[in-house]
């Protein structure tokens, strides 16, 4: 078990125009006050070798600045963020898999690329919704030690995203694989099954909790 603490301070260090003070004047705020509502985002979390950390929260309430930190503190040997994958326009999706054939088709099928037309097209020329499966098909092909996704499945139809959820899950607990994952959807929460779920909250706050523990932090 690895624990990872983040903290992470914004705060107001901007010059004030006169549009923006024309604002505080209309709502009685001084630059004392506007100061004093820099966010803080302070977490401790604890993760073992093939666990599932899900970030969830609204929009804005810094799952990505979480993420990031989290990203930071892993040698860059032993991570993957889905981001960074690059999609070749010289050769077909099936080409771009390590390893044979069935192994390739098991993968891509797990994160929901299953159908002839895409295997066999560019990954370039692919919807951005299969895009998104194909880099993260090429994720689980690449054996890293942790794999990071911001706004995880949140361009995909919500059916299709629990099913990718769901195979998420096994291949995890198969391999070992630590997956960072962020998202301010909620409904893929019963088919992931995150082993660390953090709730993030606009003030900054966030509640942690653990599925093998069913305690919070």
């Amino acid at each position: 078990m690895a624990t990872y603490s983040v903290s992470k301070s914004f705060s107001l260090d901007t010059a004030v125009s006169d549009k923006a003070a024309a604002v505080m004047r209309m709502f009685g705020l001084t630059l004392e006050r506007l100061s004093e509502q820099g966010v803080s985002h302070n977490c401790t979390l604890q993760i073992n070798p093939g666990d599932i950390v899900y970030i969830t929260g609204p929009s804005g309430a810094g799952k990505t600045v979480l993420l990031r930190e989290i990203e930071n503190a892993v040698p860059n040997s032993q991570k993957l963020n889905l981001n960074q994958i690059e999609l070749p326009d010289d050769k077909m999706v099936i080409d771009c898999m390590d390893g044979d054939f069935m192994t390739g088709l098991k993968l891509l099928s797990a994160a929901g690329l299953n159908d002839a037309f895409c295997v066999l097209n560019r990954p370039r020329r692919l919807s951005e919704g299969q895009q998104y499966r194909f880099r993260l098909a090429m994720a689980l092909s690449a054996g890293s030690k942790f794999v990071f996704a911001d706004e995880f499945c949140t361009n995909l139809d919500r059916l299709t995203a629990a099913v990718i959820s769901y195979n998420i899950r096994k291949h995890a607990k198969k391999t070992q694989t630590t997956f960072v994952l962020a998202s301010s959807h909620d409904d893929l929460l019963l088919d992931l099954s995150p082993d660390v779920l953090v709730a993030k909250e606009l003030s900054g706050h966030a509640e942690v909790i653990y599925k093998r523990a069913g305690v919070k932090s």
